[in-house]
């Protein structure tokens, strides 16, 4: 799908006054835009670049807080439950809604979200040539297992979509779990960002279940996952290694050395799953600075 505009695709659920407020930004500011925030009791912002803009007008209410998540689940949020719970709803072409609220809980689970005190509307965009600077080791004689870290909001997908964009452009069958729908943005079947031509991808399913499909079904060289989250996502990654497949995944950390400290990731590490880790953070101006290391230096 060409000519998608993640903007416009965010903005649309937003409540009509609000949505033509951030339709003001400039050309500019629209394509920096990574977030747009609606907090009870404040006026709406847009985060660009480092910081939060105000869009101005009046104070955002709870009834906007409903109305938003209305729109983002087509009049039905209890079939969007499962992201509810989770404190988000996925909206088409890759973009997420974030929810923040009074959390309904019992048996120590969250049953749902109600009185919304504030949203966090993500932005999703593609940015081609982010991968320049590492591309050539990254890349060299094929995929090579890598891992992209950084903490929240700082462009792992960002990066991640951009590489599977590369490897797919160069003959390399990749398959993409795509638990989320902000890698590939589907659309009807399509993905609403370029992945090349020989990129696979299942949406949807959890990332365990996804990978060992995609891997069984359609024979791919490399797998990609977003935010390895979880035991299961770790067996997925085990079970990719285990069968031949390169992997491309991200994780939540503010730096490389800090992977140890988890648990989580730690058996990833002692294992030697991953060859190569890119650390991505946020330089005070708000571009993205990269950096490459083996996995066996950290």
């Amino acid at each position: 799908m060409r000519g998608f505009d993640g903007f416009e695709a965010a903005v649309a659920v937003l409540p009509w006054d609000i949505r033509r407020r951030a339709l003001a930004l400039s050309p500019g500011e629209r394509a920096a835009a990574e977030e747009l925030r609606l907090r009870a009791g404040q006026p709406p912002t847009a985060l660009i670049g480092a910081g939060e803009r105000s869009l101005g007008g009046r104070e955002v209410t709870g009834e906007d807080l409903s109305a938003l998540l209305e729109a983002a689940t087509h009049g039905s949020a209890h079939t969007a439950l499962a992201g509810v719970r989770a404190g988000f709803v996925p909206l088409p072409g890759g973009c997420r809604l974030g929810l923040c609220g009074e959390a309904s809980v019992a048996e120590g689970g969250v049953l749902t979200l109600r009185r919304l005190s504030s949203a966090a509307l993500r932005i999703a965009g593609e940015s081609r040539g982010c991968a320049a600077a590492l591309e050539r080791e990254l890349l060299r004689a094929g995929a090579r297992d890598t891992l992209i870290v950084s903490p929240p909001g700082a462009g792992k997908t960002t990066l991640l979509r951009e590489l599977v964009r590369l490897l797919s452009t160069g003959g390399h069958r990749v398959a993409v779990a795509d638990e989320r729908g902000e890698i590939a943005g589907m659309c009807a079947g399509r993905p609403a960002f370029d992945l090349g031509p020989c990129a696979d991808v299942m949406t949807g399913a959890p990332k365990a279940a996804a990978a060992g499909m995609l891997i069984r079904a359609m024979g791919p060289e490399v797998l990609a996952m977003d935010e390895i989250t979880s035991a299961e996502d770790v067996e997925a990654a085990l079970f990719a290694a285990g069968c031949g497949v390169k992997l491309l995944a991200t994780a939540h950390a503010e730096g490389a050395e800090l992977l140890r400290r988890r648990p989580l990731y730690r058996r990833l590490l002692d294992e030697g799953i991953f060859e190569l880790c890119v650390t991505v953070r946020r330089a005070p101006d708000g571009r993205r600075e990269y950096a490459l290391r083996r996995m066996a230096d950290i």
